[in-house]
């Protein structure tokens, strides 16, 4: 299996040189739709602190985390359990679990009924550390928006208003180790492509995620050097720059054997737009070469679910 060490753009060079530092990031969009993107400027302790208590979290017992389930919400906020994700046309499990941290909106926002309220597991002391994460991990999406937003030949702050008090998410992800016996055919993650407009993932401490080479085919592993931080373009994006940005194909492995004792816990970003944002393909994208793949809009919340619905959330 090729590894691919995606060659990390610094963000320091989004405040010597924006313009080719948007030509960097778009680069490695259109050739991986991942990018790696090192100098991030979060902070290290509050990463490792928001680590911490999501691995306190999923080793509390099974009953306990199940009270955290909001059953019939589509797995929005709170836990979802082992095995309720699949992708999308996949027959077999995902072997994950996770809780989903969302935006706080005030009461009677228009959105209000759109996003639930955040669940606190009151078993963990300090949980407030990934509220704060949130609201950094936010902040930067906007920031590497605007950098797209140059690349593409837009105004710099063409998604700042896409994106405000959108229905992002903060993924606290459990692959557990694996020495039982598995499910017959299921990965930690089947090959998918996330939904929204842009993922920011904090690097996990074990292997396993890979992605697809649009030049070669070829699945490669994604293995960025420590402290960096992986961006890929989702669906949404996709869908609005009529694939010139691709959501690529990705998937998590199992672990060879002698790793099977670990488990894996990664932290996904996934930023999205505004429940009411119409997603309808920019201008600038459509070319001869390239017509509109996209020709009806569609509201992101109208698409988000949709694709709720496939993965078998609701």
């Amino acid at each position: 299996m090729p590894d691919q060490n995606i060659p990390p753009v610094s963000l320091t060079l989004d405040d010597t040189n924006p313009d080719v530092f948007a030509a960097e990031l778009g680069e490695e969009f259109r050739r991986f739709g991942f990018a790696v993107i090192s100098d991030h400027g979060l902070d290290q302790q509050l990463i490792r602190s928001a680590l911490d208590k999501t691995r306190d979290f999923f080793n509390l017992p099974t009953e306990v985390k199940t009270r955290y389930h909001m059953e019939g919400a589509g797995g929005q906020r709170g836990y979802t359990p082992f095995g309720r994700e699949a992708a999308k046309g996949v027959e077999q499990i995902d072997l994950k679990e996770f809780w989903h941290v969302g935006r706080e909106l005030p009461a009677g926002h228009p959105h209000e009924g759109k996003m639930p309220q955040n669940l606190v597991p009151v078993e963990i002391e300090g949980w407030n550390v990934v509220s704060r994460l949130y609201s950094d991990l936010d902040e930067l999406g906007v920031r590497l928006l605007r950098a797209i937003a140059r690349d593409l030949g837009q105004n710099e702050t063409f998604f700042d208003d896409t994106v405000k008090d959108g229905n992002s998410i903060l993924r606290l992800l459990h692959y557990p180790a694996q020495e039982n016996t598995l499910p017959a055919g299921s990965i930690r993650a089947a090959a998918h492509e996330d939904i929204n407009t842009i993922t920011l993932l904090l690097g996990a401490e074990e292997a396993g995620l890979q992605v697809i080479d649009r030049r070669s085919g070829e699945w490669i592993d994604i293995n960025p050097p420590a402290d960096c931080l992986v961006i890929n373009v989702g669906d949404m994006l996709q869908r609005l720059t009529n694939n010139v940005l691709p959501s690529t194909t990705h998937r998590v492995i199992n672990p060879e054997p002698e790793r099977q004792k670990f488990a894996r816990y990664s932290m996904p970003f996934f930023l999205h737009f505004r429940p009411d944002y119409e997603i309808r393909t920019l201008e600038s994208c459509i070319t001869p070469e390239n017509p509109n793949h996209y020709s009806e809009p569609i509201t992101a919340q109208e698409y988000l679910m949709e694709r709720l619905k496939e993965i078998r959330l609701i």
